[in-house]
């Protein structure tokens, strides 16, 4: 007997993820221009840094309540409702904004389920749906990258249970405008679904319209995903939290007590600490950041549509090469490390950009590119 055959069928399903092979390769070479890993350029900031060393020596070690400790939870509900104007039934903390997906998906998807899931997506969006017995129905978003409600209403069946939306998204770095986040909540409650609306990503957004949560317009049928990891720099602290109706909320607590148990104690501590944080110059720099990364591909030729959130810019191949992966092959042999758009797609006629970066890697990275392309 092969020990092999004793592996799940779910395993089989699941691609290793592309973006880690790129952060493999990365460590792999001497000294690449790296445009692909998602994280930021900055560390974390001192009073969070701070809060967590007093944290741990202060006996912060241990496990926590499953869903957090109380006065966290309460201080993000309050800033969630000064920022978006309502404030939901509950809050859990999770192991990073992947972990509330995970339980969000576990307490909703029965083993056929479906999910609408955009196109493109975050990578890990259609295997979390697999690995909890549910299907993703993918949603097609190209080239604006925008929902169109009348692909949603084709597209939802019986099985249907909620929708996955990204604002502002990862790969593209699009926002959902106000009007357009109006529309879907209308459809979801017409529906009956939930909608699943991943805002990790929310402190990074450019302009105003579009900077309101889900919500705001359905406060009873939407799971808010979001966290400061990126915008304070405490990815591998793995601290987000799932905002909700404590319907759902209670459900996924329950959930997390027999598999992540709580979040990491001491970066719940920490969290507090960022909350009071002004964030708006590492905004502003990044803003700065993608108006640089978008006037150097335009200027080269590059199709482009320009982000309104997050750090990345999804840029469409040229046609001289015959797809993302051939693209990304081009720009190794060039030392540049960027990601194929079949990683986060269906497609593979784009390539995603990070401009988390120093402004000198991102002039180097736009040399590069500039060449690819023979300008």
């Amino acid at each position: 007997m092969d020990l092999h055959d004793l592996l799940a069928e779910r395993t089989r399903k699941i691609e290793a993820s592309g973006i880690r092979r790129v952060f493999d390769l990365a460590a792999s070479l001497k000294d690449p221009i790296d445009l692909s890993i998602g994280q930021p350029d900055f560390d974390v900031p001192q009073d969070v840094k701070r809060a967590a060393h007093q944290a741990i020596d202060a006996g912060f070690n241990r496990y926590t309540p499953s869903a957090g400790w109380p006065e966290v939870r309460n201080r993000i509900l309050d800033r969630f409702a000064g920022r978006h104007g309502v404030r939901p039934e509950a809050a859990l903390l999770t192991a990073g904004a992947s972990g509330a997906l995970t339980l969000a998906l576990l307490a909703l998807l029965n083993p056929g389920d479906e999910v609408l899931t955009p196109d493109p997506f975050f990578v890990s969006y259609k295997h979390l749906a697999a690995m909890c017995g549910g299907v993703p129905v993918f949603y097609d978003t190209y080239p604006s990258w925008q929902i169109r409600i009348e692909e949603l209403e084709r597209l939802a069946g019986p099985r249907t249970k909620a929708v996955l939306a990204m604002s502002p998204a990862n790969p593209t770095g699009a926002c959902l405008a106000d009007r357009l986040k109006s529309d879907l909540a209308a459809f979801a409650r017409k529906r009956g679904l939930v909608l699943i609306s991943d805002e990790i990503y929310e402190p990074f957004a450019y302009r105003e319209d579009g900077a309101r949560s889900l919500a705001s317009w359905y406060p009873e049928g939407t799971l808010v995903v979001g966290g400061l990891s990126k915008i304070a720099a405490m990815t591998g602290w793995r601290l987000g939290w799932a905002l909700g109706p404590g319907w759902l909320i209670e459900q996924m607590v329950k959930l997390q007590q027999f598999t992540f148990v709580c979040a990491p104690s001491f970066a719940q501590k920490a969290v507090s600490a960022a909350l009071d944080l002004d964030f708006a110059p590492t905004l502003a720099a990044y803003r700065s950041k993608r108006d640089r990364l978008v006037t150097g591909l335009r200027s080269a030729g590059y199709r482009v549509e320009e982000p309104a959130g997050a750090f990345y810019a999804f840029v469409e191949v040229p046609p001289r090469y015959p797809n993302g992966q051939a693209f990304v092959e081009e720009a190794l042999r060039r030392n540049l490390l960027c990601v194929p758009g079949q990683v986060f797609s269906r497609r593979d006629t784009h390539v995603r950009l990070s401009f988390a970066a120093p402004d000198e890697r991102l002039d180097a990275g736009l040399r590069v590119l500039a060449a690819m392309n023979g300008a």
